[in-house]
């Protein structure tokens, strides 16, 4: 009785054990100034330039809303301690304000660089 043909023994494809792969080194590429890594440090100047230029958006909202909201409501009129609320406002609480979003752009701007590191990182 004949049967089937024999299965041809499987084989294991496994991309690392290639011979004559190009192995992209990427912190050379940087180094050296190709089109990767132009193109690869171009991608960290838009990331921190979008970073930069949310975190500078978010302040000028809240900031150029202060105006409006002592103009608009009682909060012009409002005495804390005898000092007026927007004085306590824009003396006491902005500066805080500030200091935060300016920890939170460089943690930020951090995790950038750190990223950008790990992708050059051979």
């Amino acid at each position: 009785m004949i049967g089937p043909p024999p299965k041809p023994p499987r084989e294991r494809v496994v991309l690392a054990e290639r011979r004559g792969a190009r192995r992209v080194r990427t912190r050379v590429e940087v180094a050296e100034q190709t089109e990767i890594g132009a193109a690869l440090i171009g991608g960290l100047i838009r990331a921190q330039l979008g970073l930069a230029l949310s975190c500078a958006l978010a302040m000028t909202l809240i900031l150029a809303a202060l105006p409006l909201l002592f103009r608009v409501t009682a909060v012009a009129e409002t005495v804390v301690f005898g000092i007026r609320l927007p004085w306590l406002v824009l003396g006491a609480a902005a500066y805080p304000l500030l200091w935060l979003t300016g920890r939170i752009y460089v943690r930020l701007a951090e995790r950038n660089e750190h990223d950008f590191l790990d992708l050059t990182g051979d």
